[in-house]
């Protein structure tokens, strides 16, 4: 019973390297049929804003390209091929199409997208503008207020703690 299970699982595994091996040799990149899935996020974008492409079938990475929107950007290797582009601040309003080459293959994958005019949005933490003169001594104001009140609190308590002694 003992000498069929270490057969049987001989025999799997040997099935198992002997079909991984006949695949790897028939597809030694991991890719070659070109770029599959390709994406983007978001398909509408402002002129000066950045999009995000993703695509599959480009296991060693490869290039993302679009002539007169964007530079032509690395796609990162792996299973899913990620690249951020920055749309050209001048590049003309419209839908677009965008070209995807995988490192390993001559096959070229499209997609289309739309620049909008004008800049999108400045988000962040604060304001798309700095602070104004008159925001920054009213500031300047209340930091002094605060400061001239701890004092103030701070001596009188001094002077109660010195009256109890």
């Amino acid at each position: 019973m003992r000498a069929f299970r270490a057969f049987s699982v001989t025999a799997a595994a040997a099935l198992a390297v002997g079909l991984g091996a006949s695949f790897a040799t028939a597809n030694p990149s991991g890719g070659g049929g070109g770029p599959t899935n390709i994406a983007v996020n978001p398909f509408r974008v402002h002129q000066g804003s950045t999009m995000q492409v993703s695509a599959n079938g480009c296991g060693r990475g490869g290039t993302v390209r679009s002539h007169g929107n964007f530079d032509p950007t690395l796609l990162s290797p792996g299973s899913t091929n990620y690249a951020t582009v920055r749309i050209y601040n001048h590049a003309a309003p419209g839908i677009h199409t965008l070209q995807v080459q995988c490192n390993d293959s001559s096959l070229i994958g499209t997609h289309k997208f739309q620049i909008l005019s004008g800049n999108g949005a400045q988000g962040g933490l604060g304001g798309s503008l700095g602070p104004s003169t008159a925001e920054t001594a009213i500031g300047a104001g209340l930091i002094g207020v605060a400061a001239l009140g701890a004092g103030i609190h701070l001596k009188r308590r001094h002077r109660a703690a010195r009256g109890r002694v």
